[in-house]
């Protein structure tokens, strides 16, 4: 099936909304900072110790943030999005080590903290105060990490509960859950398949399905895009979205019936990595696929070393799930200090961003669009 794209005239008239942005200092070429890791630069600035943020959450209702970090010891961190600040929210200490064998019976151990990295992470609200935090971990094995997070004087403290392991050869990218334990996972190249074959379209990706109960996950049959990466539900919890990072498209699926995407758009530029709601905002952000100072587009780029790890600019923008439409929010041109930028997500009128290659977690004032 054809995607289909529709690029409503309003929402869209992206020259004239990027060259209003402009003005914001996302555009800047660099800034009086001094140059360095984790230094701020191109127009934002970070908060330093936070290893690789490929995924970031809102914790709803309050100023914190929990990120992910895809590295070894990256882990999950804890961000005060008022003093800036961030520290681990996973020691290892016998306290925060719940294991619940019954719910994750082939789980053989928690993470050790010192090699524990995350990749895609999902928070699903389970009760007052309380939340599930679950996580795609490639190391020791690969597996969905789910850990209970629990406010305490509005201090979020969180506890490993258990894994569920995904099947051999499928590599987690993104993971959504749904309020009656159900997890997805999204699979960007499937055994067989490979990155080239997912940037040149073809249809690389799965989405793994696990219930509570179940001997393990299995491939939910449809929900099949070309690299399969960025996860969400919809709030009524009837639908689920894809991003497809080798397409360059969203896709909305039923969740009784997933087979063929019931809507389809493509990204206006960008290759959409994560999918996040920030209040009823739904989120994606991802680098530019076609960058000159890259020498051109991803795909062309794909068989050199030098430039697929080129840093590439990029793009945040919001996503009306029904009408399909785009908002930009914001966009840069390459930046020293983060590559591969795959989150966004707001928070008051700031904009945070995460990328798989930083020091920090950025973030920089929401930008205010032109007036229509």
């Amino acid at each position: 099936m054809q995607p289909i794209c529709r690029f409503p005239t309003k929402a869209l008239l992206l020259t004239s909304f990027l060259s209003a942005l402009a003005v914001t200092p996302s555009f800047a070429q660099g800034n009086s900072a001094p140059a360095g890791h984790c230094a701020p630069a191109a127009g934002v600035n970070f908060v330093c110790g936070v290893e690789n943020p490929e995924d970031i959450v809102p914790v709803p209702g309050t100023n914190w943030l929990i990120a992910g970090g895809m590295k070894p010891g990256g882990g999950v961190k804890l961000i005060d999005t008022v003093n800036k600040t961030a520290k681990p929210l996973f020691t290892g200490a016998q306290s925060e080590l719940r294991p619940d064998k019954t719910a994750f019976p082939h789980c053989s151990a928690a993470p050790d903290p010192k090699t524990f990295s995350t990749h895609g992470i999902y928070l699903r609200k389970t009760g007052r105060d309380q939340y599930n935090l679950y996580t795609v971990s490639h190391s020791p094995f690969e597996a969905i990490h789910v850990f209970r997070v629990e406010m305490h004087e509005n201090t979020p403290s969180l506890a490993w509960l258990g894994c569920e392991p995904t099947p051999p050869g499928y590599i987690g990218n993104g993971v959504a859950a749904y309020s009656d334990g159900t997890i997805l996972v999204t699979v960007s190249d499937r055994p067989g398949t490979i990155k080239a074959q997912e940037l040149a379209g073809i249809l690389t990706g799965n989405v793994l399905t696990w219930s509570p109960g179940d001997a393990g996950f299995r491939v939910l049959p449809g929900a099949i895009m070309s690299g399969n990466n960025g996860l969400e539900i919809s709030p009524d919890e009837r639908d689920f979205y894809v991003g497809g990072f080798g397409s360059r498209t969203i896709s909305v699926f039923s969740r009784t019936d997933p087979v063929q995407p019931r809507r389809t758009v493509a990204a206006p530029g960008f290759m959409p990595d994560n999918l996040r709601w920030s209040g009823d905002r739904l989120i994606a952000a991802g680098p530019m696929y076609d960058e000159p100072a890259c020498g051109g587009t991803r795909l062309g780029v794909v068989t050199s070393p030098t430039l697929t790890a080129c840093h590439r600019g990029y793009m945040v923008a919001e996503l009306d799930p029904i009408s399909m439409t785009w908002k930009v929010l914001d966009y840069s041109e390459p930046n020293p200090e983060m590559n591969g930028v795959a989150s966004g997500v707001i928070v008051g009128k700031t904009l945070w961003i995460g990328s798989n290659t930083s020091d920090g977690l950025a973030y920089r004032p929401l930008p205010v669009p032109p007036a229509e």
